[in-house]
């Protein structure tokens, strides 16, 4: 996801998206153990975007507001 779309997200909704692309990395974790993901790149992709998320909720943790 773009930094942009994800700094409109609410706090709450930011921890949400954290859940769910964590829960997609343990599926794509268990389809590359298995020999059957088709694009490892996502893996990469997907780390990435959580440590996005992790950043702004900091950020904002850090500026005081709770948005």
């Amino acid at each position: 996801m773009e930094i942009k779309e994800l700094r409109k997200l609410s706090n709450e909704e930011l921890n949400k998206k954290i859940v769910e692309t964590k829960d997609k990395l343990f599926t794509m974790r268990m389809q590359q153990a298995n020999g059957t993901l088709e694009k490892p790149i996502q893996l990469r992709t997907l780390r990435r975007d959580v440590a996005k998320m992790k950043t702004i909720l900091k950020e904002r943790e850090i500026a005081g507001g709770n948005e």
